[in-house]
């Protein structure tokens, strides 16, 4: 019986596999967590609301691209990005035969 991945084990794999998707997903909530939060600010302009909705979405960006570099990190560390290449030149090795 192989064993099972954990629930976060499975996770920090699927953010591996889609870093940029991960980033860009964490960009567009904070932007508009941020627009949500400013607009019910009344005492603000709007061109304010989404100066700042875009200053903390870059915050929030900063901090995600900061966590894929520690992924990517902890990966060549363990060795496990060395194995997902090994095991993908391997797949197209395997479909150029055929």
């Amino acid at each position: 019986m192989g064993e099972e991945k954990s629930k976060i084990e499975s996770i920090r794999e699927w953010v591996v596999e889609h870093k940029l998707r991960t980033v860009g997903a964490l960009w567009a909530s904070g932007i508009v967590g941020s627009m949500a939060y400013n607009w019910s600010q009344p005492n603000m302009k709007t061109s304010v609301k989404i100066i700042h909705a875009r200053l903390h979405a870059q915050a929030l960006t900063l901090a995600a691209l900061a966590g894929a570099a520690i992924v990517e990190y902890y990966d060549h560390k363990t060795g496990a990005k060395a194995e997902r290449v090994a095991k993908f030149l391997d797949l197209n090795e395997h479909k150029q035969r055929e």
